[in-house]
Parts: C-alpha cells; structure tokens; sequence
C-alpha cells in the first residue's frame, strides 16, 4: 500500500493519478485506520465476552439482554448527531472524536466497579456508547476530507479492513487472557482499558484536523442542519439507514443462536466474532473497489441479501463446521459491503461544511432503529422461539432491500462532491 507524503490539513485532499489511484490512499487515512485498529482490539476484547458474561454468566433472560444490547449500540444514538454539528460549528473534528475515545476507554474500568449490577453495567455501557457515538461521525468526516470523492469507497474500505485487524485481534486476544486467567473477566477489562488508552495516543500524535477555511456565517447553524434534512437525497438517505437498522439484530444474537445450536462450550464463544472479522478483513477493500466501480447502492443492496442468507441458515439445512463458515463468512460479506460503503454512498451528497452532521444524521437514524430491532427481537425470541424470530426477520430483511433500493435509486451514482 503506497502512502502520500504530503499530508496538509488545510487543503482539501489532491486528486491523485489516475494510474497509481488502485494503491493510494491519504497519511489521515491511514493514520485514523491506525487508531481504528488499536482501538476495536479493545473494544472486541469486551464485545466478545459480554453476550456469554451476560447470558450464561449472569443468566439474563434473551428479552432482557436485548434490552442491554440495545442500550449498547443505540442508546446514545442522538449524541452522534449533536457531536457531528459541533465538530462542524467548530471545525474540530479531531478534538470531537478524541473525547470520544478518551470516554470510550474510561468505560472499560467502569466495568470492574460495576461487578455483577445488571443496571451498573448497562450505564457503563452507555457512557462507551456515547464515545462511540461521539468519534465515529467526526471520524468518517475526516475520511472524506482527506480523500477525492471518486476514492471514497477504497478509502473506507481501507480503514473499515484494518479496523477489522483489530476486530479480529481482539476476541483472539480476551481468549488468551480467559485462559491463563482462569476466566477472569476483570483482567480482560484492565487489559482493554490499556489498549483503549494507547489508540487515543496515537490519535494525538498522528492524526491531523481538517479545519479548511473558515465557512460563510451561517453555513453551520440551525437553521441550516433544517435545510439539509430538506434535502431529498439526505432525508432518502436518512429513511433508508432506518429502515436498514429496523431489521437487523445485533451481533450477538446471532453468534449466541450458534453457539445454542452447535453447543459450543463458552470458551469458543469469541472465535465467532473472529469468524466473521476474518471475512470482513478480506472483503472490506474489495468490496470498497467493487462499490467504486458498479455503484455503491449494489453492493449495499447485496450485502443485505447476504444478510437474509445469514438469518436463514441460523435454523437451516446446514450444520457442523460447514454452517459455522458459510454463516460467518457471509456475516462478514454483509458488513464488509455496508459498513464504510454506505458512508461513501453519502459523502457525495452531502455538503463539506455540514458533511459531519449529515453523517451523524444518518448514523443516528440507523442506530435509533436497532434499538428497537434489538429489543423486539429479543421479545420476539422470547415469545416465539429463537427459529420463528430468525426466520421472520429474515423476511424483513428482504422487504427491506427492496425499501432501500426504491428509496436510494436516486441517489447520484457519480462522485461530484457537494460545495
């Protein structure tokens, strides 16, 4: 991978040759994927562990630890949007994504003093949730001003594949510890706090803002985020994240119905978060590719057909060691071609002085929406039994994608970046 050697974070990113654009992608770039990867090696540490901690160890009913992972991802979804229009209003998108790390790592150690307090640990996790709330609209903000637009989708697929490094590191890593540990917990949260606070060094260090000139008065008020919800390809963007995140369950489930159905001892539990990073870490920059040249709505689109794959072969005709890697090999195609290709769908569209905003915008919709996914679904698993609430969502799934595919066929296919 070739690296530019000028970085200036007072000019917007250069338009690179042609005929070096397959290996190019900017020093920001590179460094944010950097703090990325540092930084999901912490965090996996945790998410591995906390569905089996949760469930087996705390013996959480599936309706309440929905609840939980619910809280885990969405509830400090809104905090995404008022964090983008600060760094927006302030043009410190560094400083912004910085205290949301900073949090983030603090959260770790709230883990050891909450002990087994089921209410502790969902406001620990809160306070996690609001870091990542805070950095990751700021952080793709920075992407995409560091990278030409007809880039946007090599650029994200380069830093969503080696923050999947980390992903993948870190469940590998919580296992090593479990096991010379005798299963404690405790030491796996120590060793991600450590982890979590290295990651915010490197951003301190490494990562330049991208202040740009100062814009005119009023370009970044109220009145203005008004004006970009106005705009029909933001608010069809915005629909079709929510609609998205309505029919999608959290990574838990899915790996917990494995591990129900194969009988997978605990100790076994992280490698399927290890599983579908693998996939995501092979797929994410050809994906990305892929999505600059065809169009990114395709492959958006098919990652979400893979997905009801995924929530179909969870009760299908495959079992054993051949369900284990078609499901998580699929379930990491499904992130690989939505996670950074939906953000670089949106960059185009999406004025420089609000791009933040109307990130956070569409990350909040798609949040607030698991939420509510991953609380039905666990009513759901609940009341009908983990194979009717699998395969029904599945069928969500698809009516989803047909949602998605009517509702952003508009969307501009070129890169033309929005003034």
């Amino acid at each position: 991978m070739y690296l530019s050697t000028v970085d200036n974070p007072h000019r917007d990113a250069p338009e690179p040759p042609r005929n070096r654009a397959l290996f190019l992608v900017s020093g920001n770039v590179f460094a944010l994927g950097a703090v990325s990867l540092v930084t999901d090696i912490s965090s996996e540490m945790v998410t591995a562990v906390l569905p089996v901690y949760l469930v087996l160890g705390l013996h959480l009913s599936p309706a309440l630890y929905g609840v939980v992972d619910a809280t885990y991802t969405g509830a400090t979804a809104l905090l995404r949007l008022a964090g983008g229009y600060v760094a927006d209003r302030v043009r410190r998108r560094k400083l912004i994504a910085g205290l949301g790390y900073g949090l983030s790592a603090v959260a770790k150690l709230g883990l050891l003093a909450a002990g087994n307090a089921v209410g502790a640990i969902g406001a620990v996790i809160a306070v996690d949730r609001t870091g990542k709330g805070l950095r990751t609209a700021p952080r793709d903000a920075l992407i995409t001003l560091s990278t030409p637009p007809h880039l946007y989708g090599r650029a994200f697929g380069v830093h969503r594949m080696m923050d999947t490094i980390g992903a993948f590191a870190g469940p590998l890593v919580a296992l090593g510890i479990l096991a010379v540990t005798a299963q404690a917990y405790d030491a796996v949260f120590v060793a991600s706090f450590c982890v979590a606070a290295f990651a915010v060094l490197l951003l301190v260090l490494f990562v330049r803002d991208r202040r740009g000139e100062q814009p005119p008065k009023g370009t970044v008020s109220p009145r203005a985020l008004g004006g970009l919800i106005r705009m029909a390809p933001v608010r069809r963007l915005v629909l079709a994240a929510c609609l998205a995140g309505l029919v999608t369950i959290g990574d838990g489930f899915v790996y917990l119905l494995l591990q129900r159905r194969e009988e997978l001892s605990v100790g076994w539990f992280p490698l399927l978060a290890v599983g579908t990073n693998l996939s995501y870490l092979v797929l994410a920059v050809p994906l990305g590719m892929l999505a600059d040249k065809i169009g990114r709505l395709k492959v958006v689109l098919g990652g979400y057909g893979a997905l009801v794959v995924v929530y179909l072969l969870l009760f299908g005709p495959l079992d054993g060691w051949l369900l284990l890697v078609v499901v998580l090999a699929l379930y990491g195609l499904f992130y690989a071609a939505t996670d950074g290709v939906l953000m670089a769908l949106a960059g185009p569209v999406l004025p420089k002085a609000l791009r933040t905003t109307g990130i956070a915008l569409i990350q909040t919709g798609q949040a607030l929406s698991y939420l509510v996914s991953s609380v039905l679904f666990g009513l759901a698993w609940t009341v009908w039994g983990p194979e009717s609430a699998s395969r029904f969502v599945a069928v969500l799934v698809a009516v989803a994608v047909v949602g998605m595919a009517l509702l952003l066929r508009s969307i501009p296919a070129t890169s033309k970046e929005t003034a």
